[in-house]
């Protein structure tokens, strides 16, 4: 089959690899017809390249048919799924609580890590990734999501990752009818956190540097900033002074307006890979600009939820700050199952009431990835969203 390669920094290729086989009785193979290109990806392609290996097959948002099922798997041939990007068992301590991303059974627990990821290097399991033809789906007994006939890829897809991503931090950030909140970071996630943010009647503010991703947001209903000096200061002359509410972090470690954490990405991409990855595992090399700003918008009292990946173990954080301001901090990798309750109705609303039609920006074969991803990392051609079709060629 073809699928999508890591090789290397800032180095992707389309390779001819061995198809996948079923495992065990609780696995499936699914034939992929969507698969997104996450901007967790770019992480990846950017600075965790010390935990990646040439080959490894990438991305995490997958969704297709189903052309072999184990005998345990509660699976058939020819059924449509979604496939969350967490792979978790649905009934260890950790599952029966809701959450999924700290299964028990999948943890990789030489790395410290919670629950195993579809295509996200050795820190979440080296799992072979969804940006590919085929995949290999374990626990499908548990982890994937049924879904009709009657509708595109693309109004499901997004369950993969992007909706319960967005929804777990609106749900961490406290807010619905008469709150605001603020959202840093209008790629795909905030993008749909402040939609969600105004699904639940809240006021929403979003921030973000690049004209179109606040095109985007605008045509939501979203107030829409700059990325500047005076953003947190506007917000705070619309809230009484305070700020808002709750503010997400859709941004994560590499954050515009971080000149320091830049340099400690490109020096751990100029090291050895072991040197590299002790120092991602016991420095702080995040870029910290937006969660610094998020901590200094919200209101004293309110809440800060984290969507964003950070990757550093020692990034310094404004404790005293926090704590003066009487923060609440939440954050995690998204719970998928948790949420897919709440969003599949909602996917599926004839009136598409989170706006799915209105966040692709660009269809691509499988072939093309590469320069997806280049076009993506550089923010051009105003590409907010990928969807690769690996059967179109």
């Amino acid at each position: 089959m073809k699928a999508l390669t890591w090789q290397g920094k800032r180095k992707v290729s389309v390779e001819t690899v061995p198809d996948p086989v079923l495992q065990a009785d609780n696995d499936a193979i699914i034939e992929v017809t969507s698969t997104a290109v996450c901007g967790s990806d770019l992480h990846l392609y950017e600075v965790l390249g010390p935990f990646m290996d040439p080959g490894d097959i990438i991305g995490h948002e997958p969704m297709g048919r189903v052309v072999e099922a184990g005998t345990g798997s509660n699976l058939k041939e020819g059924d449509r799924v979604v496939v969350p990007f967490t792979i978790s068992c649905g009934s260890c301590w950790m599952c029966a609580k809701g959450l999924y991303s700290q299964c028990e059974i999948t943890q990789v627990r030489e790395y410290g890590s919670g629950a195993r990821l579809f295509g996200y290097s050795r820190l979440y399991g080296s799992v072979p990734g969804a940006q590919a033809q085929y995949l290999r789906v374990p626990h499908a007994d548990f982890g994937p999501i049924k879904v009709g006939d009657e509708l595109p890829d693309h109004r499901y897809l997004f369950l993969s990752d992007v909706l319960p991503t967005a929804w777990q931090a609106v749900q961490y950030a406290d807010v619905g009818e008469g709150d605001t909140l603020a959202v840093f970071g209008l790629g795909p996630i905030g993008q749909m956190a402040a939609r969600i943010g105004r699904h639940l009647g809240a006021r929403v503010f979003g921030i973000d540097p690049v004209p179109e991703r606040r095109d985007m947001a605008a045509r939501h209903g979203i107030e829409v900033f700059d990325y500047g000096e005076d953003t947190n200061d506007a917000i705070r002359d619309t809230t009484a002074g305070r700020g808002p509410d709750a503010v997400v972090d859709a941004v994560g470690m590499e954050a515009h307006g971080s000149p320091v954490g830049k340099l400690a990405h490109q020096a751990v991409g100029l090291l050895p890979d072991a040197i590299g990855r002790k120092m991602m595992e016991h420095a702080g090399v995040d870029r910290l600009a937006a969660l610094h700003s998020s901590i200094d918008l919200v209101r004293r009292g309110g809440t800060l939820s984290l969507s964003g990946v950070y990757g550093g173990e020692a990034s310094p954080m404004p404790l005293l700050t926090l704590f003066d301001k009487q923060i609440q901090l939440r954050m995690g990798q998204a719970n998928v199952k948790k949420w897919i309750d709440d969003l599949l109705p909602l996917v599926e609303d004839a009136a598409d009431p989170l706006g799915v039609d209105d966040l692709i920006t660009h269809r691509l074969p499988l072939d093309q990835a590469p320069e997806a991803y280049e076009k993506f990392q550089k923010k051009q051609d105003g590409c907010i969203k990928v969807v690769l079709d690996p059967t179109e060629s």
